[in-house]
């Protein structure tokens, strides 16, 4: 019988003696950026150039992926986000005494699709081992893990910085990715959600044993947005290979990084601390430029002594970092082979065979984009989501002029998409329909405006444009004799204007076109319009 209800694990002072000062609650990482926030993130930045003057930072990044399997990694349980507590749970993911773990195959494919994905050496023979340490919400007391002989190392990623900070292309290299299980999940009782003043401590074992895939960066980021695109990059490379949801938001990928500042020219690295409860890349990056200026700090005040190897946590709602406890070193893990589980081993068929399926990646997109002759703003945005470079690519198969499909699926619909809370998967207009509205306006058959019009219902609705031009009435007018007509109309009911006109304010001649505009409802062929227009005043 599954336990619905959550298990209290005792006392909140022994938990707190644990991690030698209170640790910041899970709930935390429901805490968005609010203005006053964002103008202190603004705040932040600004300040890292002249602190990085005789400084260099340096980053690394240790990411947990979740995976998307239906079951856990060593286990039938199911792998289900936000279940009942302790609803998918057995002896195996409890630790009980007798239980024995069965590896995920699916964990293994996946693990394999993203060394892949990752340019990283695979070992067609690695192990598990276990990780001891610790945690409340760790029953069995270890972690099943690997430790030297990950299943996959030596990689590399790119990245392409955003435009507004300066744009770039960077590599960075991927020291390894290795399969491990997740733990499970505290809830604090009483005092807000918080672990200080919480009478006691609940324990969700629905996570514990879910699937893992550590990816560990090489020390190559030197600032907070090298870092933080570094994340996104991983996330737009887990979604693309349909490995895992890739959410910071909902914890399915969860980053922590290790920064560190040294003189420059300075070849040996400084103390490195680990930042943890990072909800978004964006609060990676003011965490990291946060610890950036705090260890900078303490360095030209002869005080680097004061920087110690330490778990720090990013509270949001401050906008710092504060200690959580002293970092564990790989001693304290007792690193050991697992003995109930065989050692792992992939044929090269296998691997043949998941490398051949691989998908196009995010980066390939965009270098794919870039040859088409897109600026690199477009190229950003059209391949951030793989959903939205699918629908992309799908209008121009349809014959779409490549800038204008790109402008109104950047502009109108994205606009639309994010004002309903929709995603492209969701709308009613099909690439072949963006295409023929695109190839309307282009035409002359309707105007941008009418397109614009049109838009909201086609997205709602569906249909043709075409169909929806129709029926609405709302067909291009582009007859140069009917428009003539429609000049005449407007001059004939303006006389003073005309009359002014005539004695110099040539400014006039926009108010004219607005009247042709507005009298026909923008369906006026406006090329056409501005040239009879300029015709009957006599300019041309």
């Amino acid at each position: 019988m599954a336990m619905a209800m959550a298990m209290a694990v005792g006392s909140c002072e022994s938990i707190v003696l644990l991690y030698s000062q209170p640790r910041i609650p899970r709930s935390a990482l429901q805490i968005r950026c609010s203005s006053s926030l964002a103008s202190k993130q603004a705040s932040s930045s600004s300040k890292i150039p002249s602190a990085l003057q005789d400084f260099e930072a340096v980053i690394g990044v240790e990411t947990h992926v979740q995976l998307g399997t239906a079951t856990k990694a060593f286990c039938g349980c199911l792998s289900q986000y936000g279940a009942q507590p302790n609803s998918n749970v057995c002896p195996v993911c409890m630790g009980l005494p007798g239980a024995l773990p069965v590896l995920n195959e699916r964990v293994v494919d996946f693990a394999v699709k993203l060394g892949l994905a990752l340019n990283c050496d695979l070992s067609l023979r690695s192990k598990f081992d276990r990780k001891q340490y610790f945690y409340a919400d760790l029953p069995k007391g270890y972690q099943i893990s690997q430790f030297d002989i990950p299943i996959a190392r030596h990689g590399s990623i790119e990245v392409d910085l955003p435009v507004e900070y300066g744009g770039g292309h960077r590599k960075f290299g991927i020291t390894r990715v290795h399969i491990e299980e997740d733990a499970g999940k505290l809830v604090h009782a009483g005092g807000g959600g918080r672990l200080s003043g919480s009478p006691y401590s609940l324990v969700d074992l629905n996570r514990a044993g879910v699937p893992l895939l550590e990816i560990v960066s090489e020390p190559d980021m030197r600032t907070g947005i090298e870092a933080a695109e570094y994340a996104a990059e991983v996330a737009r490379v887990v979604k693309c290979l349909g490995i895992g949801s890739g959410s910071m938001a909902e914890g399915s990928l969860r980053c922590d990084v290790n920064v560190s500042v040294r003189p420059r020219g300075q070849a040996a690295f400084g103390t490195k601390v680990e930042i943890k409860n990072m909800n978004s890349c964006a609060a990676m990056h003011r965490a990291i430029d946060f610890e950036i200026l705090r260890q900078v700090a303490l360095h030209k005040e002869g005080l680097e002594s004061k920087i110690v190897q330490e778990t720090r946590l990013w509270e949001e709602g401050s906008q710092r970092t504060v200690t959580m406890r002293a970092k564990e070193g790989l001693a304290d893990y007792r690193y050991f082979p697992e003995p109930d589980l065989l050692e792992l081993v992939l044929k090269q068929e296998q691997v043949d065979s998941i490398n051949e399926a691989l998908p196009e990646l995010p980066n390939e997109t965009r270098r794919r984009y870039e040859a088409l002759g897109l600026s690199m703003q477009d190229v950003l945005v059209l391949a951030d989501d793989k959903s939205v470079s699918e629908y992309f690519d799908s209008t121009l198969e349809q014959g779409a002029d490549m800038k204008m499909a790109a402008n109104w699926i950047m502009g109108d619909i994205t606009a639309y998409l994010k004002t309903e809370k929709l995603s492209i998967s969701d709308v009613k207009i099909s690439p072949s329909v963006l295409a023929e509205l695109v190839s309307l306006i282009k035409d002359g058959t309707i105007s941008g405006k009418i397109g614009k019009e049109i838009l909201p219902e086609l997205i709602r609705n569906g249909g043709t444009a075409k169909e929806v031009i129709e029926a609405k009435g709302l067909t291009q007018i582009s007859d140069e004799a009917e428009i003539a007509s429609l000049v005449d109309k407007v001059l004939l009911e303006n006389p003073k204007q005309l009359e002014a006109f005539k004695k110099g304010k040539t400014k006039l001649q926009g108010f004219f076109e607005g009247q042709v505009m507005r009298s026909t409802n923008g369906r006026v062929n406006p090329i056409l319009m501005k040239k009879v227009v300029a015709q009957k005043l006599g300019l041309s």
